[in-house]
């Protein structure tokens, strides 16, 4: 299978332009034959089967040959979709100099995965006619506010009416994730809802002084924005909704604020996340930020997400500010750990719904049941669904989403 990466690479000139910056050789181990790649600006001149007798190479990845033929298939399943899903389960070394590896990550990862296309392409969406112009229903406008005891020019979107429903984004990302929701009729002829983004994220600036600072987000800062921004939009009882370090601090409101709230949801929430990969890649001046922040978390999107839904959601990453996903790290990796907070949350009483993706090897499916278990909160796995289920594939995420918000509308 290996040997087929050569052509299946080189007659892709789209990802060949991707990877015109990279020439190095590198190691793949599978089980115990290894293969040097050779790449000249993104185009792979040699695949050489070892031994090898001394390490002529810049970095190596080594799997078994059964966890390489699971990454290979056409559709594979979680936990063998993404090299650092591998990693993460210990099944992956990455050893060697790794600046360009970390440096090309989207386009490495996509060379690895190319074998897929022997197996069969994945279908693609049918263009939807644009028709005339039109606007959206979505309303942007900047609200001025005291947030965090400074001055803040924050920016919102909403759509339609009813019971509000607050939705926060996922760490390095902004609003635009949501907009699926912002958009469905099904949603809004009953809900309104009301998407930020959060100071330094999106088209939020930081506040006056940013640069003479470090951004790191707290548990603390994280509660106090939200309490602060739902009191400034004036939100009776909302329902509030965030993914990944927003489903993270949905279980610190259950806890600490569920009085404040109709009903509490948790998109990909898990009380820790152990580091799994160095957070330093994401803010360094001998690679971009932004490409490194997408490649780390390209693989946490499923990998039956339609390509245009998955780029869309990887261009947001692309485009984030510097340090401002690993300032965002600092509360889901370190200050957000919750884990010895858990068993003290009622989810009944604090209406805790949590929706995890099964392809998400960052909050995991595993510790999504473990806290439903634990709290009483009402779990649903979504199947074929990741990290991002608002923005990678918004009608399958809408499909789950719609059955939680009609039970907390008739109650």
């Amino acid at each position: 299978m290996i040997e087929r990466i050569l052509e299946l690479v080189n007659a892709d000139a789209n990802l060949v332009r991707r990877g015109r910056y990279l020439s190095t050789t590198f190691l793949i181990e599978v089980g115990d034959q290894g293969y040097l790649v050779k790449i000249i600006e993104g185009r792979i001149v040699s695949i050489t089967p070892g031994p090898f007798i001394t390490p002529n190479y810049s970095f190596a990845l080594r799997a078994p040959r059964d966890e390489w033929e699971m990454f290979w298939t056409t559709l594979p399943p979680p936990g063998h979709h993404d090299i650092f899903a591998l990693f993460k389960r210990g099944k992956l070394r990455i050893e060697g100099d790794l600046q360009p590896f970390m440096a090309n990550l989207l386009y490495i990862k996509d060379v690895l995965a190319s074998p897929r296309k022997l197996a069969g392409e994945k279908p693609g969406a049918a263009a939807v006619p644009v028709g005339r112009p039109r606007f959206e229903p979505i309303v942007g406008r900047y609200l001025n506010l005291q947030l965090l005891g400074r001055p803040h020019r924050l920016y919102v979107e909403e759509a339609g009416q009813g019971i509000p429903l607050l939705c926060l984004h996922t760490a390095g990302s902004d609003g635009r994730q949501y907009r699926g929701l912002l958009n469905d009729e099904r949603i809004t002829k009953n809900f309104r809802v009301i998407v930020f983004d959060m100071p330094w994220h999106g088209k939020s600036s930081p506040p006056e002084g940013y640069q003479n600072e470090e951004y790191q987000l707290t548990s603390k800062s994280y509660i106090q924005m939200i309490l602060e921004i739902s009191d400034a939009l004036e939100l009776d009882k909302p329902v509030v909704m965030g993914c990944s370090i927003g489903g993270r601090i949905m279980l610190y409101l259950a806890h600490q604020h569920a009085a404040r709230f109709r009903a509490i949801i948790g998109l990909e929430s898990s009380p820790h996340v152990a580091p799994y990969y160095d957070v330093s890649w994401l803010h360094r001046g001998d690679v971009h930020g932004g490409e490194v922040s997408a490649g780390v978390v390209s693989g946490l999107a499923a990998p039956t997400a339609p390509d245009k839904e998955r780029w869309e959601t990887l261009w947001h990453y692309l485009m984030s500010g510097p340090g401002v996903f690993k300032g965002d790290l600092y509360f889901y990796k370190v200050d957000g750990d919750i884990r010895d907070k858990v068993d003290q949350i009622d989810g009944r009483k604090s209406n805790l719904y949590l929706l995890t993706g099964e392809y998400d090897y960052s909050c995991t499916t595993e510790a999504t049941l473990d806290i439903g278990k634990r709290t009483g909160a009402e779990v649903t796995i979504m199947k074929g669904l990741g990290h991002f289920p608002m923005s990678e594939d918004p009608p399958k995420f809408i499909s789950y989403l719609l059955p939680v918000l009609e039970k907390i509308r008739s109650k």
